[in-house]
């Protein structure tokens, strides 16, 4: 099958190259030139665990291509994915001007029946607005329009798309149907179901789990706090709860709150569109309340142990990206941190397997990133772990304890167990568990 794929982001460079990978015929649209030249020479722009492999086996075997010119992406293609930005404007609505723009563009390329497919997490109703641009130019007989949202992970999603839970499509037409079922069956061919609803339905699915998920979240860095001041361990009581069947284990681990892509824009985008129908979502509501101010709370720990004013003291931070095995930093916890850091006139030494060149990008010369994360900590006067890559799992404490001015670890992912860090004589603050002193 010919695809076109607009956008080449997270989402549009992984379903791009995975649809390539089960053998069609994928090109890739990007209005940044640089990013397709380099693109095109054979450089991935993002990291994302297995996407090189996947990227260099079929851009050599001709299945995968890349062009700034969306005119000539469009005559052959029967599916034409749009995955493109929806970013959240000052007052929380997804911004559709991208999106609806290319729709602009189509309106005026299309010659035959093509299916148009939101691939991007778009409000409700997108579907019908898309749909309303271009029949404008458009004959109705010449295009559907459908909802697909994605359920990526990031760190995980060539896994993710490869082998998903389920795939969710809205649409109406019966022709479109049997499009997408031929597009996907080499992905469900375990059994993980295809879901057919109307478009509505498919944009608000993808909105509720990205919310639900982000609840629960919230909720467990809620009961972490409340652990800390009755002397309760939350990771007893995350296992206590993730063992009921009707709960589940995932997502339950306290921290410094969610970032990334999807949660907070999600999440600021669903309460919007709460408001704008005369709903108040209040446990949404509450959900960005409680993320807001758990971005700060490894910062707040620092200060009152070091006190207020950070001026002389250097804090060395473990982990910039929102997660580990990506290099994205978008809402990062690590920036807010930083940020309430910098304004106490603290100095920061700051280490990331992959997100640096972001960082460098963003924050020029405000913070020294080193090498690699013993570097960051030398003559540090305490550590703050933000981001649980692996390699921060089992470091050397004795090294660490020798290159850290003072023995203080404040970490946001409760990576080391108490009575080991207690044997090994560091203070040691996390999310949720009594203080080693």
């Amino acid at each position: 099958m010919n695809i076109t794929v607009v956008g080449t982001g997270y989402v549009g460079l992984v379903t791009g190259t995975c649809f390539a990978e089960t053998g069609n015929n994928v090109t890739c649209v990007d209005i940044d030139e640089n990013k397709v030249e380099k693109m095109r020479k054979g450089i991935v722009p993002i990291y994302e665990p297995g996407l090189d492999t996947l990227f260099e086996r079929n851009s050599k075997e001709g299945r995968l291509h890349f062009t700034t010119n969306l005119a000539e992406a469009i005559p052959g293609a029967e599916v034409i994915f749009l995955a493109l930005p929806t970013p959240p404007g000052e007052d929380g609505s997804a911004d559709l001007s991208y999106i609806l723009g290319v729709a602009k563009q189509l309106s005026m390329l299309i010659t035959d029946y093509k299916v148009i497919i939101d691939k991007s997490t778009v409000p409700v109703g997108t579907a019908e607005k898309v749909h309303n641009i271009l029949i404008e130019n458009l004959d109705e007989d010449l295009f559907d329009v459908v909802s697909n949202p994605e359920f990526l992970r990031e760190g995980v999603a060539v896994e993710d798309f490869l082998r998903p839970d389920r795939v969710v499509i809205g649409t109406s037409s019966e022709r479109a149907q049997k499009i997408l079922k031929r597009l996907y069956k080499p992905f469900v061919r375990q059994g993980n179901p295809i879901y057919f609803m109307d478009e509505r339905s498919a944009e608000m699915t993808k909105y509720a789990a990205n919310s639900y998920l982000a609840t629960r979240i919230s909720f467990m860095n809620e009961i972490a706090n409340l652990c800390e001041k009755l002397g309760a361990n939350v990771d007893m009581v995350r296992m206590g709860m993730g063992s009921d069947g009707r709960i589940g284990k995932r997502f339950l681990f306290p921290g410094v709150g969610f970032g990334g892509s999807c949660f907070p824009k999600d999440v600021q985008a669903l309460s919007k569109t709460a408001k704008e129908n005369e709903y108040d979502f209040k446990i949404l509501n509450a959900v960005l309340e409680v993320n807001g101010s758990q971005r700060s709370i490894l910062a707040e720990k620092i200060k009152n142990k070091l006190g207020e004013d950070l001026s002389g003291k250097t804090i060395a931070i473990w982990g910039l990206a929102f997660k580990p095995n990506t290099d994205d930093i978008r809402e990062a916890p690590a920036l807010y941190i930083i940020d309430e850091l910098l304004k106490a006139g603290a100095h920061i030494k700051a280490y990331d397997p992959e997100a640096m060149e972001n960082v460098k990008a963003l924050l020029g010369d405000k913070i020294q990133l080193v090498a690699d994360q013993n570097e960051a900590i030398i003559d540090a006067d305490a550590l703050a772990i933000v981001t649980e890559w692996s390699v921060f799992r089992t470091p050397s404490f004795k090294v660490m304890r020798n290159l850290l001015k003072n023995p203080l670890i404040f970490d946001g992912r409760n990576l080391y167990d108490l009575e080991f860090m207690k044997d090994q004589g560091f203070y040691y603050e996390s999310i949720g568990r009594n203080k080693v002193l």
